[in-house]
């Protein structure tokens, strides 16, 4: 896991998982992705970002980070980077959908 999350549009573009255009593909995707482990997560957690919250603060250009424990000792890590570009690293490269 990086220092800062804008560290991750440094990972080569094969690995990243999904770009969108639209704030409100990106919620979806979170959200769905925190759905899909559910099942797994492992002791008790603040609630996450509703969707409407994670758009405004997509919008705002602010990047959504999160991290859970589940089942097995694995480590569940989401983020989505908000970039064109990127408010703190304007140097680094936005990837593309």
């Amino acid at each position: 896991m990086p220092l800062e999350s804008a560290d991750w549009l440094l990972k080569a573009p094969a690995l990243i998982e999904a770009t969108f255009t639209e704030a409100g593909e990106a919620a979806d995707w979170y959200t769905g992705q925190l759905a899909w482990h559910s099942d797994t997560l492992s002791g008790t957690y603040a609630p996450v970002a509703d969707p409407i919250e994670v758009v405004r603060r997509l919008a705002a250009r602010e990047d959504i980070v999160g991290g859970w424990w589940l089942t097995g000792g694995r480590f569940l890590s989401l983020g989505l980077i908000a970039c064109s570009p990127h408010r703190v690293r304007r140097e680094y490269i936005c990837p593309g959908p």
